[in-house]
């Protein structure tokens, strides 16, 4: 499909705190929410701004490990706990790692496109501190292929990206590269430090260079990153309206109060296999190139991105792979101040998965509530400026080591 046959929107985003270490409500010891406050703050926060229950069709969440770190599954069923009139509605689960709430959106809006529904509930959460970090590393390792497990590190994801960035220094130089990363990590606290439901918004560290450049230790963490270059263990959920024409008019909203849909693309490579190159995100770039292409754009045109940045190294091999530099010159594009929020394509303005937390199955929705808040005016004090010839955004939602892919292209509602 190369273009879409009729208008889908997204609007009435709503966050819960990406709760965990970093968050002055967070105590290990502590008793914290559960997944069931989770979904129901989310669900009910949408509901509120789309006129309630009785106007949702159908609903879908997004999640990982549930079933592990929750020991719940039968997901789908929890969708009438946010409200009564959810009842006897159909609703679905959807996994794909940590590209779930991506997928959560793509299936919303495959309902849509398929005339099933007119207004989709798509939520996604995820509750991860319920372990140690250890254990649930173990659990995150299930995004990659089980049978590698024995052979990985006991940190498996941090190991898997620690030997990406090995590849990317050997390859294009170390030196440069750690500063771009630790320019990432900087980006990402101080965007977070204007989002009140970030995880990372208490942060006061007065010298965050200093925090980033921490040296690498390789007998207590991983050979190549170091502790900051990764996204934290977080608890948290996320829920945006996914709307056809017919679905704003039965909502009472205005195209202009939403984001539309202008492309789309899911992608997938096999899990059994290595990278087919270390330095490149290649699923990644393919399933941006088909997003962007249904859109009909160019890269230019976008004027803010949302991109899975699960480790430092990860938002630099995004930067190259969305296209805004040729692979081994990402460092160079951030280091350059083009991803900040006053450069010229604004990354993660809510601090995305290293500052504004990884609830795994969130993230995505998280992604897209984030772009809809910025492109309608609605990002409060993370609010970026937006020039007229960028009107489109970006959002990049990636499972695993680049094996599940989600890439959606906005623009404001006319």
């Amino acid at each position: 499909m190369k273009t879409l046959r009729k208008k889908i929107y997204m609007l009435a985003g709503y966050n819960t705190i990406s709760m965990g270490t970093g968050r002055k409500e967070f105590h290990p010891k502590k008793q914290r929410p559960g997944l069931e406050d989770y979904i129901k703050e989310a669900g009910q926060g949408t509901l509120k701004m789309i006129g309630g229950a009785k106007n949702v069709d159908e609903g879908v969440i997004g999640n990982f490990m549930a079933s592990r770190f929750n020991k719940q599954a039968n997901l789908p069923a929890f969708l009438p706990i946010i409200d009564a009139d959810l009842k006897y509605k159909p609703s679905v689960r959807v996994e794909g790692a940590c590209a779930s709430g991506g997928l959560a959106l793509v299936t919303g809006i495959k309902s849509i496109l398929a005339e099933t529904a007119d207004v989709v509930l798509a939520l996604g959460f995820e509750v991860q501190n319920t372990m140690k970090a250890m254990y649930g590393a173990d659990v995150l390792a299930g995004a990659g292929w089980q049978q590698t497990r024995k052979e990985g590190h006991a940190y498996f994801f941090p190991g898997v990206f620690s030997d990406r960035a090995g590849a990317y220094y050997e390859k294009f130089g170390r030196e440069t590269t750690r500063k771009a990363m630790a320019k990432w990590y900087c980006n990402a606290i101080e965007n977070a430090r204007l989002c009140e439901t970030a995880q990372e918004y208490h942060n006061q560290n007065k010298d965050l260079e200093k925090t980033a450049n921490v040296p690498v230790n390789p007998k207590r963490f991983v050979d190549h990153l170091n502790v900051f270059d990764c996204s934290k263990v977080s608890d948290g959920a996320s829920a945006i309206a996914i709307v056809s024409e017919e679905g704003l008019k039965k909502i009472g909203l205005e195209a202009k109060d939403a984001v539309e849909i202008v492309g789309f693309s899911h992608v997938v490579a096999d899990i059994t296999k290595k990278p087919e190159i270390m330095t490149s995100l290649t699923s990644m770039k393919d399933a941006v190139s088909k997003a962007i292409c249904m859109a009909g754009i160019s890269i230019d045109q976008l004027g803010t991105v949302e991109v899975h940045d699960c480790f430092s190294i990860a938002g630099i091999l995004g930067v190259e792979a969305i296209g805004f530099a040729k692979e081994g010159k990402g460092p160079d594009f951030v280091l350059q101040g083009h991803t900040s929020r006053g450069g010229k394509v604004p990354f993660n303005t809510t601090g995305g998965l290293i500052g504004w937390g990884h609830p795994t199955g969130a993230t995505g929705v998280h992604q897209a509530v984030t772009i809809w808040e910025q492109l309608t005016g609605k990002a409060g004090n993370a609010q970026i400026e937006l020039k007229k010839e960028r009107p489109y955004a970006l959002s990049v939602n990636m499972g695993g080591d680049d094996k599940s892919l989600v890439a959606i292209v906005y623009k404001r509602g006319e």
